[in-house]
């Protein structure tokens, strides 16, 4: 069948970077699919890749039959599933190929690192260097907290729109940890300007009495991350802050670098 010749060769045929060129299109629209929310419409994706309806369609269907992909009953398209698994793996890994720069982190300052993402409305931590101290701060891996109450939390979100900030703190709430958490939308939108102007954000005493954290978004991460230190607050005092915040810097600024080597293009 001609058409379905022509259809095979186009969808095989490589791109300009020497690649499969359907493989790089079905990425880009699943891609698309999570900065819209993780739902939209065919002439929705059409209009934001320039790709025509029809192959759209097709690649759509193909990732539908992947799991992928699913089909609402409004005809939108959601991500899929399968995602989950292929996410969860790579965020294990993306903390296990950290841990280096963590341990930097922990032998520079001589407080406990961590690596955290954002995922959906939580903050999970991926990964973890204890500090050497007899007295050091633990989270465990794998750990979800709300991102309200928490350094990592506060750099994640400084470069989320604010409209988008309180949409996702009137879908999680803001329970108080302490007495210190930031418990309004506006108080926390102040905090996240701070971190804006500072280049750095703090948690303190806002998720445990007695504990102080720092943190850093990790820039051009491709999902959004942060690195923090956390430690009692008679170490991480307003002192050592100003010795701790350079170093958290160098290092997010090494992960970028190195981030952006293993993702070319």
């Amino acid at each position: 069948m001609p058409t379905s010749s022509a259809s095979t060769t186009d969808s095989a045929k490589p791109s300009a970077a020497g690649g499969v060129q359907s493989l790089e299109r079905a990425f880009d629209l699943l891609e698309r699919m999570a900065d819209a929310g993780g739902e939209v419409g065919l002439s929705e994706l059409s209009a934001a890749s320039g790709l025509p309806l029809p192959t759209i369609h097709r690649l759509m269907r193909t990732l539908v039959a992947c799991g992928y992909v699913r089909q609402q009953a409004n005809r939108r398209y959601a991500l899929g599933p399968r995602l989950i698994r292929l996410g969860e793996s790579a965020s294990r890994l993306l903390g296990t190929w950290a841990r280096p720069y963590l341990a930097r982190l922990v032998e520079e300052t001589g407080e406990t690192a961590n690596m955290a993402l954002l995922d959906g409305d939580e903050i999970v931590y991926v990964a973890q260097v204890p500090s050497k101290h007899s007295m050091r701060m633990f989270t465990e891996v794998g750990r979800r907290v709300l991102p309200h109450s928490t350094g990592v939390g506060k750099a994640l979100l400084a470069g989320v729109p604010d409209d988008e900030v309180r949409a996702l703190l009137a879908r999680t709430g803001m329970p108080a940890a302490t007495e210190k958490t930031i418990t309004t939308p506006d108080g926390f939108l102040a905090a996240l300007a701070d971190v804006r102007r500072l280049g750095y954000a703090v948690d303190d005493n806002e998720q445990e009495i007695g504990v102080r954290c720092l943190a850093v978004s990790v820039p051009d991460s491709p999902t959004a991350a942060a690195i923090s230190i956390s430690g009692p607050a008679g170490r991480v005092t307003e002192a050592a802050t100003e010795k701790i915040v350079p170093v958290l810097q160098q290092i997010a600024g090494e992960l970028s670098a190195a981030l952006a080597s293993q993702n070319p293009g």
